[in-house]
């Protein structure tokens, strides 16, 4: 078995209960990952993370999940503490944890970007601090965040600005542990057919954002899915492992930076 082979690896998914997150564990169980641990922010994903538990131990891995607080460096160090102990090792680290804002900057008020910067960038910089202490040499490690980093466009200042520096996070932290051979990379979806997508949207925007990718028409819905995103996932932790360092934009043609 080859060291990037998925097969008989542990893996370990915060935000990995429901939409992105939860196909996420179902593939890679499918695809050979001995167990696949997952992670849940609030009681109110609790039915899911059951539905994913379940699912994946129907596929035939092991599955155990975590509650926590991601935002908390000692919560973030404790799901992967708990993930090691029950898995043994963990091989893969996936972070799909993040909270989307429209609004114009005048209408956001410190608390609501202090929120956001601690869900969107303090986690995934703790997140990426407990895949240096935890994963195993040769393991691999990316973070879901956004197209809108190669977008020029109003009223996600907050959004895009707090997943901003995760790109960065993930440059030198994949230069930190390029000698253990550990990749890390980041991918940044376009606009997703999920149920964070529409709360956040108006219909006008709803309807640009079915026609603003190059690949709009020949998608289902105009939109991203999250069908299209976990591939690139699958890709990335295991044959891809020699892309490291990168923030790839997987969009249709959304964007481009």
């Amino acid at each position: 078995m080859s060291k990037h082979d998925i097969s008989g690896k542990n893996v370990l998914i915060a935000g990995g209960v429901k939409n992105l997150g939860g196909l996420i564990a179902r593939d890679l169980a499918e695809h050979g990952a001995r167990a696949v641990a997952v992670h849940y922010n609030s009681d109110s994903s609790r039915d899911d993370a059951e539905k994913t538990i379940a699912a994946i131990k129907d596929i035939g891995a092991q599955a155990f999940a975590y509650q926590g607080d991601l935002t908390s460096g000692a919560a973030m160090a404790k799901l992967f503490e708990d993930a090691r102990s029950d898995m043994g090792c963990i091989d893969i680290a996936i972070n799909t944890v993040g909270k989307v804002i429209k609004r114009p900057i005048t209408e956001i008020s410190e608390e609501e970007f202090d929120s956001m910067s601690d869900i969107n960038s303090k986690a995934a910089w703790l997140f990426l601090k407990e895949v240096a202490n935890h994963v195993s040499d040769h393991g691999k490690a990316c973070t879901i965040v956004t197209s809108l980093l190669g977008a020029y466009t109003p009223f996600y200042s907050t959004y895009a600005g707090t997943k901003a520096p995760v790109e960065h996070y993930t440059r030198a932290v994949s230069k930190e542990l390029g000698d253990r051979g550990i990749s890390v990379t980041a991918i940044g979806p376009g606009p997703m057919d999920t149920p964070f997508f529409y709360p956040a949207e108006g219909e006008e925007a709803v309807q640009y954002h079915k026609s603003a990718a190059a690949l709009s028409p020949h998608s289902p819905t105009g939109l991203t899915h999250i069908e299209d995103i976990a591939p690139w996932i699958r890709f990335l932790v295991s044959d891809g492992w020699w892309m490291t360092g990168q923030t790839i934009l997987v969009n249709g043609g959304y964007t481009t930076k």
